[in-house]
């Protein structure tokens, strides 16, 4: 699905004004992006877009994932990679398990449903988490912690999400046909960023132009993401490994430092487009939603959801409690309430089965819990990290 070029112009137009405002005002850009999304939508022949899976997947999740996977530092993930994979995993599962069991056993919706919208909300997503803390002026460990983390747990929830898919279309998978997928997914994944990435490397290295070099690590987000998807692995991770390498792998090739500035300029206006657009169009689709029909289902997959994030943080941070790269009390608390939803959650919604059990009443309620994260958490979380003295008053 294409935006028209007009109502792109004046989606943009919006987003820089909405920028403008929210600076001023104080608030995250993200929340205001939303409401102008909702007012757009309430206007009289305001523009219809179709919000779709491959709308936010293939055209607006590269960009971002590759922005904030280039600004990653290589270092301080290598400290606590341990910890970030063990979230990534375990974090993911448990956190689908706890609301699923809640869908299921409260709200009492079929176990399919359940259990297809506990993995699809499951994991962090990466546009919203890196758009908040982005604007909270975040750094240091607890920043690499939360964006490693954000990125590197979508691996998880793409393949337990096509598990679940196939056992919601009556075709199960034995362990073997499971192992697989998994290796397949992240594997796969991780070799087609690699691969991608170090042959954008190569090319780069042997020339000095910037706007070559800018268009080489366009090529290598977007067809790292593709490639990987055509060989049915997690375009997510490809994209993310890709930025990963070509920030930090220099001896297989390097862009020039007049390239380098030019790039980061690039991404950094690449990612705002896209994550503008992000927001702007969950703003203008939460007023297609029947919230009033959902909301008792709506409300208790807000608190399974924040319950499950919870139980993924603290018992695997236990784990570290007497090592290295263990986490303190405060940092659990800004990972359990930074624990977003958003875009991805929603394009894995959007993506389901038309014949699928309660799927209406699914994209609903994740808009619900997305809408939450964008107001509730969102609003409150540059003031936790000033109370907790993360970040200057």
């Amino acid at each position: 699905m294409e935006i028209p070029a007009q109502t792109a112009t004046l989606l943009l137009l919006i987003a820089a004004v909405v920028a403008m405002l929210t600076r001023r005002l104080r608030l995250p850009y993200s929340v205001g992006l939303v409401l102008a999304g909702i007012a757009l939508a309430l206007l009289p022949n305001a523009p219809r877009i179709v919000l779709t899976k491959d709308l936010i997947f293939t055209t607006l999740l590269p960009p971002l994932l590759f922005e904030a996977a280039f600004y990653i530092d290589w270092n301080q993930l290598r400290r606590c990679a341990s910890i970030v994979l063990l979230l990534a995993t375990l974090g993911v599962v448990l956190s689908a398990a706890v609301t699923a069991a809640g869908m299921f056993y409260l709200v009492r919706w079929p176990w399919i449903a359940a259990l297809v919208f506990g993995v699809l909300i499951a994991a962090t997503d990466p546009v919203s988490v890196i758009a908040t803390f982005k604007e909270a002026r975040l750094r240091g460990r607890l920043l690499v912690l939360i964006d490693a983390e954000s990125l590197l747990n979508d691996g998880t929830a793409a393949v337990a999400f096509a598990i679940v898919i196939a056992l919601a279309s009556g075709h199960p998978l034995s362990p073997a046909q499971g192992i697989f997928m998994l290796v397949r997914m992240i594997g796969g994944g991780v070799l087609c960023g690699a691969l991608v990435a170090l042959a954008a490397l190569l090319l780069t290295g042997r020339t000095s132009d910037h706007l070559v070099e800018i268009t080489f690590t366009t090529v290598a987000a977007y067809g790292s993401f593709l490639l990987a998807e055509h060989f049915g692995a997690s375009g997510v991770l490809a994209t993310i490994t890709a930025g990963l390498v070509i920030a930090n792998f220099k001896p297989f090739g390097f862009i020039s430092r007049r390239g380098r500035v030019a790039v980061q300029i690039f991404w950094q206006y690449a990612a705002f487009v896209a994550n503008s657009l992000i927001f702007l169009l969950i703003g203008m689709h939460v007023t297609r939603q029947n919230f009033i029909a959902n909301w008792r289902p709506a409300l208790a997959a807000i608190l399974l959801v924040t319950l499950g994030r919870a139980v993924a943080i603290y018992p695997c941070c236990a784990l570290f409690a007497r090592s290295a790269q263990r986490v303190s009390a405060k940092h659990q608390l800004v990972l359990v309430w930074g624990g977003l939803r958003g875009a991805l959650a929603l394009a894995l919604s959007l993506g389901l089965p038309p014949d699928l059990p309660m799927r209406d009443s699914i994209i609903t309620v994740t808009f619900a819990v997305v809408g939450f994260s964008v107001f509730v958490q969102g609003l409150t979380m540059t003031p936790l990290l000033r109370k907790l003295g993360e970040i200057p008053r």
